[in-house]
């Protein structure tokens, strides 16, 4: 049944894709070459319509994930005729939308009452309508001004059709292509049904908002509206209505005198504090979710909505990804092909001198040259080659990060094509690596940490205790001697001495962290000396 309902899918895709005229796609795919012939049989309509009109429209009937696909592609005018992007930027916030009497009615019955009872004023028709929700203006009753998300009606199911069927599609790649598995499709698809799952819950989305609203709190580079949790659920959302320039509109920037170097740079500045310093980032940078507010022209503020995709790392992939984009704003491809090799992202046995001659033939022609020089379409086909050549796997968690530094480089290419993307984050990057390796930021996880180790610490002599027990108790296991009944396993007190060494170890960093620390320290350097004592004195 599941196969079936797959096969029905695709088969509506490709009924889609001749309805709007772009029927070259479908006949490229494998399963209609063997009879490409019949195509010349076909007669060929007339189309009234540009060929982005027809791809926008044709993502629009296709639903939500294609829809997200299309606004993803519309930021990189680089690799896009300028048409076709243009029609593909009307998916960020133009998506048709529906009837407003049905808006209202889930407004009402997830609110529990009548519109006028909630709201002051709710405006029927809609400021923007998106893949997965529209937005509609309102006042509150005590007379603060807001707009209201809502879920489109269905939108779980059509996403979880879709979501299916981007398995079905990565099982196949995965299975029959040995470059897709490398690109772990499968695992790709799960982070984007996590992804969506999030966005598909506006409870979730509004607590996103408050936690970035928190991080800029008093920010001069960018401003986050307030959420009205009293007048949210998961399918509709209440948040501060907010104004300025949609980024997109570079002409009325300029014609209110912004300095748009300076917009270009704090855009860099905030993704790049984003990902590193509150590591909790916006990943729908499309210019739909963008405005500018232009109060104070020379210094504009960016002000974000749509908050239902957002992004984290973990420490060691915060780190590495650090590491590895300051070795590459100072050209230490060594550096880098070790990065790589350390993290796993590359197979242990890969040979680091390959490594390093690839990775700076794909990076050194793309350095001190502002954006508008650089083809990071050509970068990535080039670093795909690389990667395909030493077994680089993708790394799921990284995808969001990588697409939203797509669509910051693509936003960046619009505002000021001058923009060095590398001068502006290098010195970012490295106060962040200063602080992080600094004696005091190894001060304060301690003390963030102290918690857990106390409460290691108050184990600690019970379980010292049962294993010195088991070690005199049991002489001959310990150490590996014949009993009477014949030889007895060997266990020798390697354990206790690693046990010891560690405590060595811990109890000396304890000593030099942090004084407050101190007793701790003496306490485990005490105990560890002893162990390695006793393994000193036993013979094995």
């Amino acid at each position: 049944m599941r196969r079936l309902r797959l096969a029905l899918r695709l088969l509506a895709i490709q009924r889609t894709l001749i309805k709007h005229g772009l029927e070259e796609f479908v006949w490229a795919t494998h399963l209609f070459r063997p009879v490409g012939w019949l195509r010349r049989m076909i007669p060929r309509r007339a189309r009234r319509d540009d060929l982005g009109v027809r791809i926008r429209r044709c993502l629009e009937d296709l639903g939500p994930i294609f829809v997200k696909f299309g606004q993803a592609v519309s930021t990189r005018r680089d690799l896009l005729p300028p048409a076709i992007a243009d029609e593909l930027a009307k998916l960020q916030d133009r998506v048709p939308p529906f009837p407003a009497d049905l808006a209202v009615a889930m407004v009402e019955q997830a609110l529990g009452g009548s519109v006028e009872e909630i709201y002051a004023r709710f405006d029927r028709e809609p400021l923007a309508a998106a893949s997965i929700a529209q937005v509609h203006a309102a006042q509150l009753q005590s007379g603060e001004s807001v707009v209201v998300k809502i879920l489109r009606p269905g939108v779980h199911a059509r996403v979880a059709r879709d979501v299916e069927l981007l398995y079905a599609v990565a099982r196949l790649a995965r299975r029959y292509s040995v470059d897709a598995r490398r690109l772990r499709p499968v695992e790709v698809v799960a982070e984007f049904e996590k992804t969506l799952s999030v966005e598909l819950d506006l409870m979730r989305e509004a607590a996103n908002a408050s936690q970035l609203r928190r991080n800029f709190d008093g920010s001069d580079m960018l401003y986050v509206p307030e959420v009205y949790w009293d007048y949210c659920r998961s399918d509709v959302m209440t948040m501060e209505r907010i104004s300025g320039i949609p980024i997109s509109d570079i002409d009325a920037l300029k014609a209110r005198g912004t300095n748009i170097q300076r917009l270009a740079h704090n855009g860099v500045e905030i993704f790049f504090t984003q990902v590193f310093e509150h590591n909790f980032f916006h990943a729908d940078m499309h210019p739909g979710n963008i405005f500018v507010d232009v109060e104070d022209p020379d210094y504009p503020r960016y002000v974000a909505v749509d908050f239902g995709i957002v992004g984290s790392l973990s420490d060691r992939d915060q780190l590495y990804l650090a590491q590895n984009f300051v070795a590459f704003f100072n050209r230490d491809y060594r550096r880098v092909a070790k990065l790589h090799i350390d993290s796993g992202w590359v197979p242990a046995h890969t040979r680091i001198a390959e490594l390093e001659t690839a990775v700076r033939a794909v990076c050194e022609p793309i350095f001190e040259r502002p954006l508008a020089e650089i083809s990071f379409g050509l970068v990535l086909l080039r670093l795909f080659e690389t990667a395909r050549q030493f077994d680089m796997e993708v790394q799921p968690q990284l995808v969001l990060l990588q697409k939203t530094l797509l669509a910051i480089e693509g936003l960046g290419r619009q505002l000021y094509p001058e923009l060095n993307l590398w001068e502006t984050a290098q010195p970012i990057l490295e106060q962040w690596l200063r602080r992080r390796m600094s004696p005091r930021r190894h001060i304060e996880r301690l003390v963030e940490q102290w918690p857990q180790i106390s409460a290691d610490l108050v184990a600690l002599p019970d379980v010292m205790h049962r294993l010195v027990q088991s070690a005199v108790e049991e002489p001959h296991v310990a150490t590996g001697r014949s009993g009477a009944n014949g030889p007895q396993p060997s266990k020798p007190l390697w354990g206790l001495a690693a046990l010891g060494g560690l405590l060595v170890v811990g109890g000396g960093s304890w000593l030099v962290a942090a004084m407050t620390l101190a007793w701790a320290g003496w306490l485990a350097l005490g105990v560890g000396i002893g162990l390695l004592a006793a393994r000193l004195a036993v013979k094995v």
